[in-house]
């Protein structure tokens, strides 16, 4: 497995917007509130494993693990004061993974791995205008596809061709078989009133690099300004001479016992690297219908220089780099009972190379008492590569029962 998806597998993990949605609010007066949120979820999983190399050989593995779900769990602090006819708003979130193993676990791995992650960390002006956003938040590209998926507060697929099987962080839920990840971004922006239904934000936010810079080790050791300077020069960072940009719209309506949304989002970006150009772009899709306990989601994205995941710093690609996917699910609720079928796949098609990765998913949630979910999933993965540099195939499967708490 290369560094780049072992990187991944630790930096990653899907959130969602609940964004206080169940917060308990500990202060209000005279327009000003205060209020805490958060989330805590655990999963017993157990995975198979069939990795087929170049020459035609299967190894099977299989490994049990006690961790994070796609979730990592998470406490999330807002407040509000109404000035005028104006709101102030802020929200700070932060995430941690009760995930320890890891397969290059050592010395210096001893000790767990909360890895404590700052996700959401901003302040919102809103009034007749809509809403400014300053701060730190997720990206929108692709956001209302993964806030969508019906498998957001359970496990997912667990590639071990991603890293996950051992991985310390969290399952990917669908990142990389139906959707790339929204990752969380410094960024300015502007989101309008809604207007017949129709609701659009635009933002302007911290570039990702195409290349992050070498360390400049000569530059420490040199003995003279003009060496440092020519050893600082030398470092391979890439450069972006404008933001990242990103927008979304979206459309809600309801209906007798249902309600339709529709989402299109987009981004783009370039980043220059050793004299070239490489210009990220991509657009994401889908629709959710809900009706009488049911519920139909289609959501799809297609993109260039973004590879499987996108939008971590470094982990953008060369624009040839092509990427496509969808994702497909249906559920049924039944008073405390949801159950779920999904189906997602990626493309990814570099120089020739293609690689596929699907996930298909079965899974039950049951509302225990309010605020307690218990979830059970089988999950099968498989990935097929056309080269031949670290595998040809492979097919996971995972069973997963966990329990998740929030309030």
């Amino acid at each position: 497995m290369t560094t780049k998806f072992k990187i991944a597998a630790i930096a990653l993990a899907c959130t969602t917007a609940f964004n206080a949605s169940a917060a308990v609010e500990l202060y209000n007066n005279d327009g000003m509130t205060f209020s805490a949120d958060g989330l805590v979820n655990i999963f017993y999983s157990s995975s198979d494993t069939d990795i087929t190399d170049a020459s035609g050989d299967t190894t099977n593995r299989k490994q049990s693990r006690v961790r994070t779900g796609f979730l990592p769990s998470y406490i999330g602090l807002n407040s509000s004061n109404q000035v005028g006819d104006y709101k102030v708003a802020t929200r700070t979130s932060f995430w941690v993974s009760l995930s320890d193993t890891d397969n290059t676990r050592g010395a210096e791995d001893l000790g767990t791995n909360t890895l404590i992650d700052v996700r959401q960390f901003y302040a919102t002006i809103s009034g007749d205008f809509g809403e400014v956003l300053i701060g730190k938040d997720f990206g929108l590209f692709n956001r209302s596809n993964i806030f969508g998926d019906e498998l957001l507060i359970g496990h997912g697929q667990t590639s071990n061709t991603w890293g996950l099987v051992d991985g310390k962080n969290v399952s990917f839920g669908n990142i990389s078989t139906g959707y790339t990840y929204a990752f969380p971004k410094a960024q300015i922006t502007y989101r309008s009133p809604v207007v017949n239904g129709f609701k659009l934000a635009v933002g302007v936010m911290d570039p990702t690099k195409f290349s992050a810079a070498t360390p400049a080790v000569d530059a420490v050791a040199a003995t003279n300004t003009t060496d440092a300077i020519a050893a600082i020069a030398a470092t391979t960072a890439s450069e972006e001479s404008a933001p990242r940009f990103e927008a979304e719209l979206t459309y809600n309506t309801a209906f007798d016992n249902g309600s339709f949304t529709a989402w299109v989002n987009g981004m783009s970006q370039s980043s220059e690297h050793n004299g070239v150009d490489n210009d990220q772009s991509g657009t994401g899709y889908g629709v959710n219908v809900k009706s009488s306990g049911f519920s139909l989601t289609a959501s799809g994205f297609s993109a260039e220089g973004v590879g499987h995941v996108a939008g971590l710093d470094t982990f953008i690609t060369n624009d040839s780099v092509e990427t496509d996917g969808y994702l497909t699910q249906a559920s049924y609720t039944m008073g405390a009972n949801r159950f779920v079928v999904s189906y997602g796949e990626s493309t990814v098609d570099a120089a020739g190379t293609e690689t596929v990765s699907s996930n298909s998913n079965i899974s039950y949630f049951r509302t225990v008492i309010p605020g307690v979910t218990v979830v059970l999933e089988v999950n099968k993965t498989e990935v097929d590569n056309n080269s031949a540099t670290d595998f040809t195939a492979e097919e996971n499967n995972v069973f997963s029962i966990g329990t998740v708490v929030t309030f």
